[in-house]
């Protein structure tokens, strides 16, 4: 039980760094671009978390199986994969909560921020109205594609997992190490 709290104690203090960092990162670059720029910042982000929303789900689907047939042929990715798929849990909560959530919380401070910049030569909603619209725009949108993307993510969840574990490979072998080496897992 310690641990689970530790667990949920160092993820809590992530999401806050992580969230800190990227909207200071955002909100700076944002005062020097325009609009449209901002605009296409702000869908960016919104593919970030549909993206990782789609690995955290395919990470849940995918079976040990297929990897190892492949891990045994020596494929690039596939001892990745079935590390992804054994911390199944692990991966899904930091794609889906900590990542969803901040890009989600992130999304929607940008799109008021954009809707500051449009202030100035625009005609003017009230206020209230404009965030609101803002807002349910970035929730539609992003509910929409992550809908998409979770069929995507069960149906194609080995080709999903194997790709990511190719990115992981390559990503070690440059000396970058962004999963624990810890405790095995459960297979599955």
């Amino acid at each position: 039980m310690q641990n689970r709290w530790r667990s949920v104690l160092t993820l809590t203090l992530s999401t806050f760094i992580v969230s800190t960092v990227f909207n200071l990162g955002s909100n700076s670059a944002l005062a020097y671009m325009p609009v449209t720029a901002s605009l296409v910042l702000l869908l960016f982000i919104i593919l970030i978390g549909v993206l990782f929303d789609i690995l955290g789900v395919a990470a849940t689907a995918g079976e040990e199986a297929p990897f190892h047939a492949m891990a045994s042929k020596r494929v690039r990715g596939a001892k990745q994969a079935i590390w992804l798929v054994r911390h199944a849990d692990g991966v899904s909560t930091f794609c889906n909560d900590l990542v969803g959530d901040v890009v989600g919380t992130l999304s929607g401070a940008l799109g008021v921020a954009i809707l500051l910049q449009l202030r100035g030569g625009a005609p003017r909603l009230p206020e209230t109205l404009a965030n609101t619209f803002m807002v349910a725009l970035i929730a539609a949108v992003t509910v929409g594609a992550k809908s998409m993307g979770k069929g995507v993510a069960i149906s194609k969840s080995t080709t999903i997992l194997l790709y990511t574990g190719k990115l992981l490979y390559y990503l070690e072998q440059i000396g970058l190490k962004p999963r624990s080496s810890g405790a095995k897992g459960k297979k599955r």
